[in-house]
């Protein structure tokens, strides 16, 4: 990335973040769990609809860096490795497309 760029996406950041904090509110617990995936696409097309595609960026970015410290945190809690934690998150993702 280029100086332009860092600074037009942290200026998006703080209010990125925010909204990817109040998704994941929302997500957490929801019901039926089949709904997860709708409403994360409502949220990300209003990111799009308001920022584009630096907005999606920001969202992704953000996402993946609280997944892989949580992904961090199972391994260390569970005494896995965190290599374990994603073979488990991928065992749970080809059972649950084996059942389709």
């Amino acid at each position: 990335m280029d100086d332009d760029e860092d600074m037009r996406l942290a200026r998006i950041t703080p209010e990125i973040s925010r909204r990817t904090l109040a998704m994941l509110r929302g997500l957490a617990g929801l019901e039926p769990p089949e709904q997860v995936p709708e409403d994360a696409m409502t949220v990300a097309d209003a990111i799009l609809d308001d920022h584009g595609t630096d907005g999606l960026r920001v969202l992704v970015m953000t996402l993946a860096a609280w997944a892989t410290a949580q992904i961090e945190n199972v391994a260390e809690l569970s005494g896995r490795s965190h290599e374990a934690v994603l073979d488990a998150m991928e065992l749970a993702c080809l059972e649950a497309n084996a059942e389709e």
